[in-house]
């Protein structure tokens, strides 16, 4: 429980030297809380992706960004948002570690390395299966919609209207292809026909084709860190050196990406309005990307204590059904009930448009609902880490991958609210379930 007393010290002190102004001093103070939590976790179970270690990294970290306040966009947080950003940790935390002490951490299950001896062939089906409807459906968006985003020039939204609804959802699904090869390669152990290897690196090449045609550089880093995080979540020891050197590999791709979406650097300064004009684009564009998804929670928290608020009254929260939204989007609802989804986003600038993990609970139940989905998330992530050395199924490690990324990405969006995450979530359970009635037959 040291590492929970150093974040409470740390984050009452960032709280003050915020509010005196003292800004760098305030996201320093909570920048050394975020490492010594996610280190207490990975000395403790020498897992570089322990889902509580990678949360209060990515959480914790992404929060003492935004408290630098390096933007004039970026204004003092309100105090029931700290309490939020707070909670938001703490009930994730608590959980875990109570769940811990009582149950145990499953430390001596991750150090026994997994071989599966299982027949790698439903893996194979599923990554030429899931990389021909990917292409299929980039295809018939391209031909319906009368465009590749990458042969546009000018346009800086291009990506963002390439969109044919039910459809993108395949397209997009080539990112898992990359894990799964990780997963066949892992079963396979060198004992792979030079067609199957062929066929393999085919649909590799395929899956991480599409985002670059898409210009969607989160969707080529996102298949890249999740083959990344599926393959380390297989070992009993790697080297995070590794772990560098696959995000270096993907940064010129990165860059590339960003040129061919048309966003040339005064444009992208003049809408992240930093107070240090001379400031590198590559450094202001991944921080404005993490700091800025606080202050867009900061200003939800402002619209609904306005006892007026923006449309004239004061707003009431949604009570789950903006939380909701994958529902009503997945069955078809959306379309016949346009007000099951009729919920505005509040936020600071409308070109940057994503919001923390939390965004939706506290938009949903206030901040009753930030603690409780909090409290939610540690309960998952326990039974994923103590479980993950005990699964039998494969795909498993593709589902710890996924979680791994999510959390690692927690200030980035309302993942578990977005319809494409629990497209991948339903993807996945598809993909066991045939290797798990492939493996009764044999």
């Amino acid at each position: 429980m040291r590492a929970i007393g150093v974040y409470l010290v740390c984050y009452i002190i960032s709280f003050l030297f915020a509010h005196w102004e003292h800004y760098y001093l305030s996201g320093l103070v909570l920048m050394i809380a975020a490492v010594v939590l996610y280190l207490n976790d990975y000395f403790r179970s020498k897992n570089l992706i322990h889902l509580r270690g990678l949360f209060s990294l990515s959480w914790v970290g992404g929060q003492a960004l935004a408290c630098l306040k390096l933007s004039n966009l970026q204004e003092s947080w309100m105090p029931k948002t700290w309490l939020c950003f707070a909670l938001a940790f703490l009930g994730f935390w608590i959980v875990f570690e109570v769940l811990t002490n009582i149950y145990g951490s499953g430390h001596d299950a991750y150090g026994r390395w997994r071989s599966f001896s299982g027949n790698p062939k439903p893996i194979f089906h599923m990554i030429c299966a899931i990389s021909a409807a990917s292409l299929a459906a980039f295809v018939l968006e391209a031909v319906v919609l009368g465009y590749i985003p990458l042969q546009l020039r000018g346009v800086p939204h291009a990506y963002s209207e390439f969109h044919l609804t039910g459809v993108h959802y395949i397209t997009v699904s080539c990112v898992l292809v990359p894990a799964l090869s990780v997963l066949f390669f892992h079963m396979e152990r060198g004992r792979w026909h030079d067609k199957a290897l062929a066929a393999v690196i085919f649909m590799n090449l395929i899956s991480l084709l599409i985002p670059i045609l898409c210009v969607s550089r989160f969707q080529f880093v996102f298949a890249v860190l999740l083959a990344v995080f599926t393959y380390i979540s297989l070992q009993k020891n790697f080297s995070p050196f590794y772990l560098v050197g696959a995000v270096a590999a993907a940064i010129p791709v990165y860059l590339i990406l960003t040129v061919a979406r048309s966003h040339n650097v005064d444009y992208l300064m003049g809408i992240f309005n930093m107070k240090w004009e001379r400031m590198p684009v590559f450094i202001a564009q991944p921080y404005i990307y993490i700091a800025n998804n606080y202050d867009n929670f900061n200003c939800m928290v402002g619209v609904f204590d306005d006892p007026v608020g923006l449309l004239g009254e004061k707003l009431s929260h949604s009570f789950g059904m903006k939380g909701l939204f994958p529902l009503w989007a997945l069955t078809g609802l959306k379309f016949f009930f346009p007000q099951l989804v009729n919920y505005p986003n509040f936020i600071i600038k409308k070109e940057l448009s994503t919001v923390t993990m939390f965004y939706n609970a506290f938009y949903d139940f206030g901040v009753f609902g930030v603690l409780i989905f909090s409290c939610l998330l540690g309960l998952a992530a326990y039974l994923l880490v103590v479980k993950l050395r005990e699964l039998r199924n494969p795909l498993g490690y593709l589902l710890y991958a996924q979680i791994a990324l999510y959390l690692t990405l927690s200030f980035f969006t309302t993942w578990f609210s977005d319809t494409t995450t629990w497209f991948y979530l339903i993807l996945t359970a598809i993909t066991a379930i045939y290797y798990h009635i492939n493996a009764r037959r044999r």
